[in-house]
């Protein structure tokens, strides 16, 4: 839980919504290895030995194909395809008689050269498309280029303006992790209460990342600036990137 601190908001609590989806990101390739073995001819005289063939596939790792820039650049080192997910979207108020507002969020990228940004999410936490973390219909199988960098960005809408956009190229408050990095720091402990349970089946105990081998998970942080704040616990905008060769 967390208090925005605005003045036209005194007591209200922020944090994500807390409804626990299904872990939906896709898997693109194995996560171990795996293959076969074959024999020919399967039945063999005394004294005669078979051919054996064999082949092996081994799972692909995000960081063979892209380029991971502390905080949160991602630069693809050949031309590929990629998927955006919103795992958990929108930061909301609580109200002094328990009931919650769920704010509108944007989700913003820049990719392939363009010296634009564009916004592939704008909406709420209820959303459908973030309850089931559905891929973004704005962000589908696009292409990314080799060598031109991916950013990101985040704002939510509250009393009648937007906040200041936050964005991976010029702020710490997004950080982009692959599986197996330990997660931000600032984001609770697993067990902690203060962990948005949308994020559980994408962490373990030991506070690492749990994703698909050819992701990279995006956190973001919307609504503090001190990391001395209670509040500042990076949750309140996370994204699932997926890529694949073409």
């Amino acid at each position: 839980m967390k208090t925005m601190h605005l003045a036209a908001l005194t007591a209200a609590v922020i944090t994500l919504g807390t409804l626990m989806p299904n872990l939906a990101h896709a898997q693109t390739s194995p996560s171990i290895p795996i293959g076969s073995l074959t024999a020919f001819p399967t039945v063999v005289q005394t004294g005669t030995k078979p051919t054996l063939t064999w082949s092996i596939n081994y799972p692909s790792v995000v960081k063979d194909y892209v380029i991971v820039t502390p905080p949160g650049t991602v630069t693809p080192k050949q031309n590929l395809r990629c998927d955006i997910r919103i795992l958990g979207a929108g930061v909301t108020t609580q109200n002094s008689n328990g009931t919650i507002n769920y704010i509108q969020t944007n989700c913003l990228v820049r990719y392939n050269g363009s010296s634009s940004w564009t916004t592939i999410f704008n909406g709420k936490q209820t959303d459908a498309i973030v309850q089931q973390q559905g891929i973004l219909a704005t962000f589908n199988n696009v292409s990314v280029t080799s060598n031109m960098a991916m950013n990101f960005g985040g704002q939510y809408y509250w009393n009648n303006a937007w906040s200041t956009v936050r964005y991976s190229t010029s702020s710490t408050y997004i950080k982009a992790l692959v599986n197996g990095d330990t997660c931000p720091s600032r984001v609770p402990d697993y067990g902690a209460p203060s962990l948005e349970s949308f994020l559980k089946p994408y962490l373990d105990s030991s506070r690492k990342v749990r994703i698909g081998p050819m992701d990279v998970i995006i956190f973001m942080e919307l609504t503090h600036t001190s990391t001395s704040d209670v509040g500042y616990d990076e949750q309140d905008l996370v994204i699932l990137v997926t890529y694949r060769t073409p």
